[in-house]
C-alpha cells in the first residue's frame, strides 16, 4: 500500500523486483495506491480499498485494515502483504508453505527485551502477543471479522488500542488465527544486523543466518540506513553493500 508522499515509486519498484527474484511460483504484484505515477510495468496498481467507516468518522490512519474486506477488489487466493520499507534477501517460498490460516511477525521478535514492561504482567503478555503487520500472509476475504469489529465502533478501537496492529492482533487471537513466522525469517536491521553500540565501530553489519527479510523497526529508517546514518552517535553503519545490492539490483 502506498499513499501520500512519504514513499516514492522506487520503493514499490524495488520491492516488486525483490519479489520477482525471490518468488518463483506464478504470482501477481499488486500495489494499492492513490498515485500510480512512476510504477514499473507489471505492477498492478489498484485504488486504495475503502475502510467503510460509518458516517461521521473520517479517521483513516488505520487504512491497512481495509485489506481485510470481504470483497477486496475482486481478488481471491493467498496474499503475502509486504510493507514498502523492507528488503527481501532470500527465498519467499517458505512464507507460502507454512501451515496455518494466518501468519505474521511477532513484534517482540524485532526488538531487544524490555524488562521494565514486566512491571505490568497483563500488559506485557498482551504486547508480547502483538503481531507486526509489516509482513503477513492470509486468505483474501477470510478475515473480514477484523474490519467488521473496527467499523462497528472505530472510536472505541482507537481509544483502547494504540495502533492498528494491536487491534488486528486482538481480533486474530479471539478467532484463534494468530500465528507467527519463525523468528529468524524477519529480522530488524538495527537490532539483528548492526553490532550493538560501540561494537559497530569494529565490525560491519551482517545478515543473520536464516534471515529472509530485513526490516527497519524504529530508527534508523531505511533511507537513513542505506545512506550510512545510524540515528545515534554511537551507532556506526559501516559497509552494507550486501543490503544495497539486495534492495537496488
Amino acid at each position: 500500500m502506498k499513499w501520500g508522499t512519504l514513499y516514492g515509486p522506487h520503493y514499490v519498484n524495488n520491492l516488486a523486483r525483490g519479489v520477482a527474484r525471490h518468488l518463483k511460483r506464478p504470482h501477481r504484484f499488486i500495489c494499492f495506491t492513490d498515485d500510480a505515477t512512476g510504477l514499473d510495468d507489471g505492477i498492478e496498481a489498484l485504488p486504495l480499498p475503502d475502510l467503510g467507516l460509518p458516517e461521521g468518522h473520517s479517521d483513516t490512519r488505520w487504512r491497512k485494515l481495509a485489506l481485510f474486506r470481504a470483497d477486496l477488489a475482486g481478488l481471491k487466493g493467498t496474499a503475502l502483504f509486504l510493507d514498502l520499507d523492507l528488503v527481501i534477501v532470500d527465498d519467499l517460498e517458505p512464507f507460502f508453505e507454512l501451515p496455518g490460516a494466518f501468519h505474521i511477525i511477532r513484534d517482540d521478535d524485532l526488538f531487544r527485551p524490555k524488562p521494565l514492561r514486566k512491571i505490568n504482567p497483563e500488559r506485557d503478555a498482551f504486547l508480547h502477543s502483538v503481531g507486526n503487520s509489516s509482513v503477513f500472509r492470509y486468505e483474501v476475504g477470510a478475515h473480514s471479522y477484523i474490519l467488521d469489529a473496527f467499523v462497528a465502533d472505530p472510536k472505541a478501537a482507537t481509544a483502547n488500542y494504540e495502533i492498528s496492529q494491536q487491534f488486528q492482533s486482538a481480533q486474530l487471537a479471539k478467532a484463534g488465527n494468530l500465528n507467527y513466522w519463525p523468528k529468524e525469517w524477519c529480522v530488524s536491521f538495527k537490532n539483528h544486523c548492526v553490532p550493538k553500540n560501540f561494537a559497530s565501530y569494529f565490525a560491519d553489519p551482517t545478515l543473520p543466518k536464516g534471515a529472509r527479510i530485513v526490516l527497519f523497526a524504529g530508527n534508523p529508517k531505511m533511507d537513513d540506513a542505506l545512506n550510512g546514518r545510524g540515528g545515534k552517535w554511537y551507532r556506526r553503519i559501516g559497509d552494507i553493500s550486501w543490503l544495497k545490492s539486495a534492495w537496488e539490483d
